[in-house]
């Protein structure tokens, strides 16, 4: 799959831009999952945002990176998302390998931590992450922190 790879401070998103993740996270998180939430945090202004584009210029891959004590105490990354169609093509784990890249990039060779849904525990677990602590509902979905301690990579 063909996918341009940009990370951005949330001043330097275009309209369109911020347009498309706001698309992309209400497509997967709010209509695919089924799950009412307040999107529009205010965590976005504080984030690095990661976007992965196609060709046509339409979002298919998203993280935001947020600086610790944002939403953890460490550096975190969050809103992990690819497209229905950009699913099962590798996409979701080279955003995970490049997100990892830039927060060390961006943050020094930190602690990471994330809240990651249930089902995705091995994906994550795959990529280096570690399961912290118990089971917890995040607007009834099954989610567990992990953190990825070694980013050496």
């Amino acid at each position: 799959m063909d996918i341009t790879w940009q990370l951005k401070k949330f001043e330097q998103l275009t309209p369109l831009q911020l347009y498309g993740i706001m698309q992309l996270r209400a497509a997967v998180f709010v209509v695919e999952q089924n799950c009412v939430y307040q999107d529009a945090d205010g965590k976005d202004l504080k984030s690095t945002h990661f976007l992965g584009i196609k060709p046509n210029n339409e979002i298919i891959a998203y993280c935001r990176i947020l600086p610790a004590g944002i939403s953890f105490a460490e550096v975190s990354i969050g809103r992990v998302v690819t497209s229905k169609g950009a699913r099962r093509t590798g996409a979701g784990k080279e955003l995970m390998k490049q997100a990892l890249k830039n927060a060390k990039e961006l943050y020094g060779n930190v602690p990471i931590r994330i809240g990651a849904q249930c089902y995705l525990k091995k994906f994550y677990t795959d990529l280096g992450f570690q399961a912290e602590g118990e089971e917890f509902l995040e607007d009834n979905i099954p989610h567990i922190e992990m953190i990825f301690a070694g980013n050496s990579r």
